[in-house]
């Protein structure tokens, strides 16, 4: 979906409940292209639970979220997906193939060859391989795995694989970047490859919204910070706005370090 004049993504009065509990309540806000919003708040703050609402595999009672000023509230995940909005979850499953295959996989949203190609073999088709191998490579040179395009996915560790993660979702072609908590569980040298992802990722002009805990991560990326506590909108603004911010402050028990 091509950017318009206007915000990225919107997130309009966005409410989810399970059950009896209310995990998001009446969420509003909108993400101008080429900026990194990071999402935080207390455990249980409904995070991750308005991320996949965005990503469509949630679906909320009430509100509606919009791409580039178009309305995908009622679409599923593969075609948000195919319209702009790529997902990077914490948890991924370390495929049984090369890491350059492995990358590859995420341009299924925007190829077209099918069964019938894959034994014609058509001309069309061995240009959209060759596009496709090329996009995975610039990718995986991105995240700095190129060096690694041969090696078994399965054997990275943990920090090289959320860049996997990352380098497979840009081949997708998004422009709206969505990543649930992708510092998580990462050394002190991981999280500063990873930093250094994200700053050229925004650099490129892609958009990015970003669930996280590690605060001190959070300062270091984030051109705008927006947090939520019990399903709620409690603050928004750059990191030092809400680094001083009481609510926030009585959120996180006095213990939010932006």
């Amino acid at each position: 979906m091509a950017p318009g004049p206007g915000p990225a993504l919107t997130v309009d009065s966005v409410s989810k409940r399970f059950g009896a509990v209310q995990a998001v309540e009446d969420v509003s806000f909108a993400i101008e292209p080429g900026s990194l919003t990071c999402l935080i708040g207390p455990n249980g703050a409904g995070k991750s639970t308005l991320l996949h609402c965005v990503a469509g595999f949630l679906v909320p009672e009430e509100g509606r979220v919009e791409l580039a000023g178009a309305e995908v509230s009622g679409w599923p995940p593969h075609r948000r997906a195919r319209a702009g909005i790529g997902t990077v979850f914490q948890v991924m499953q370390a495929p049984r193939m090369d890491v350059w295959s492995s990358v590859m996989v995420g341009a299924h949203s925007w190829t077209r060859a099918g069964f019938l190609e894959g034994i014609v073999r058509p001309p069309w088709q061995w240009r959209e391989e060759r596009a496709i191998r090329a996009e995975a490579w610039q990718a995986l040179e991105l995240v700095g795995l190129d060096e690694r395009a041969h090696d078994a996915a399965d054997s990275l560790p943990l920090g090289q694989l959320r860049l996997l993660s990352v380098a497979r979702v840009l081949t997708q072609r998004p422009s709206v970047l969505l990543l649930d908590e992708p510092a998580a569980g990462l050394r002190a040298g991981e999280k500063g490859q990873l930093r250094k992802v994200l700053h050229d990722l925004r650099e490129r002009g892609l958009t990015q919204l970003l669930v996280e805990h590690d605060m001190q991560f959070v300062g270091s990326v984030a051109d705008r910070v927006i947090v939520l506590d019990r399903g709620k909108l409690i603050a928004d603004g750059a990191p030092a706005e809400v680094r001083g911010d009481k609510r926030v402050v009585d959120a996180y028990l006095g213990t939010a370090v932006l």
